[in-house]
């Protein structure tokens, strides 16, 4: 018995998580037990240890006398966590650059590759896990010639914090229009050709118009994703 609660558990904690990253569930959204046992057919207890593993993890906040609720976006940290990217990730990639040889832009073509084979939306209109997980993938490789793994290991922190961010560009934001894929392909050619100004230029851009997205449904709205 207890097995198969811990297996009901983590499948509704997928759920829950992925709802949240696909948008379903919105930032600032009023997590309700009953109802979510009723949509996922479950108890209410194994509702609450999913919505307090999520919490653990940065998605989910639990409130005294209030309950669970998405997090919400902070414009603050949204645009200090985006400012500290640029000034980082671009910084790196410079390093790499200037150190990368023939084998690292070979893995940076490769990555390139595998990533414009992976649709970034399914069919049934939401988003791919697989997508994200090789984009990231993408990004590592761009930066792992720089030859310090104390840098390395900053950017790569810093990415993992920006990941929320980066899920709700599209189905928060409705960033929907972006040319991800041509933003890639110019930074790998920049890459590539040892331009080390214009990748990082790139790579500034690439990152502020993830963040652009959410930051224009704030502006107009400061309450809605709170």
């Amino acid at each position: 018995m207890a097995g198969e609660k811990a297996t009901r558990g983590g499948i509704v904690y997928a759920q829950i998580r992925e709802d949240i990253l696909q948008g379903a569930l919105m930032p600032g959204q009023r997590l309700r037990l009953v109802e979510l046992a009723q949509r996922h057919s479950v108890s209410q207890s194994v509702v609450r240890e999913a919505l307090t593993r999520l919490s653990e993890q940065g998605l989910v906040v639990a409130a005294p006398q209030q309950g669970f609720r998405v997090v919400s976006v902070s414009l603050r940290d949204l645009d200090e966590l985006t400012e500290a990217r640029i000034e980082i990730e671009t910084m790196v990639l410079r390093r790499a650059v200037a150190r990368g040889d023939i084998q690292w832009e070979a893995a940076v073509v490769a990555a390139h590759h595998h990533l414009s084979g992976v649709p970034a939306v399914l069919p049934d209109g939401t988003l791919s896990g697989e997508w994200f997980a090789v984009h990231e993938r993408f990004h590592e490789t761009l930066l792992e010639a720089c030859g310090n793994a104390r840098l390395l290991a900053v950017a790569a922190g810093l990415r993992d914090e920006a990941t929320l961010y980066r899920r709700w560009s599209r189905p928060v934001g409705q960033d929907v229009d972006r040319d991800v894929a041509g933003e890639h392909q110019r930074l790998v050619d920049a890459v590539l050709s040892r331009d080390a100004d214009r990748a990082a230029d790139l790579l500034a851009q690439h990152i502020d118009r993830t963040s652009q997205a959410l930051r224009t449904v704030i502006e107009k709205d400061p309450g809605a994703l709170a």
